[in-house]
């Protein structure tokens, strides 16, 4: 069972996504009527790859299966709003990328750490291929799995 304060910092943390993929959004020119699709999307993405962390999955397996549950959301949107799947998914991948692993893999590069900046290097790559092998797998699938035919239409 997950300990109560668990579920809250989950929660907390996955309306702080939304927030900001939110503001991402707006900074992006997304159209006004979408802003809460691309918050919910980031914030579907954040709590997959919460849930992913907290069974066991690494940095990596948590950002391919979150990317992987957020591109599905983001085309699910993109035919219901009948708008394009960019619109969703590049706001709400805005959670997963790793831009700390970006900065801190300049960082010890600069500070001559090289062993450190080789391991955060190393593994920023490989959250940057599983979010674009995420994306690719869910963008290949067949179109009638993200749409629902009405009677009589």
């Amino acid at each position: 069972m997950i300990p109560p304060i668990v579920i809250l910092q989950w929660a907390f943390q996955t309306a702080v996504a939304f927030v900001s993929t939110v503001a991402f959004s707006i900074i992006f020119h997304t159209p006004r009527r979408e802003w809460l699709c691309t918050g919910a999307t980031g914030a579907v993405g954040w709590l997959v790859y919460l849930a992913a962390m907290g069974l066991g999955a690494g940095a990596v397996g948590a950002s391919f299966f979150a990317t992987v549950a957020l591109t599905w959301v983001s085309r699910v949107f993109s035919f219901a709003r009948k708008a394009p799947v960019t619109v969703f998914l590049i706001c709400g991948i805005f959670p997963l990328v790793p831009g700390a692993g970006i900065y801190y893999t300049g960082y010890h590069f600069f500070m001559s750490d090289n062993s450190l900046a080789m391991s955060t290097g190393l593994e920023t790559i490989k959250i940057a291929v599983a979010i674009a092998l995420g994306i690719g797998i869910v963008l290949s699938l067949p179109r009638f799995l993200f749409t629902w035919r009405r009677e009589g239409r």
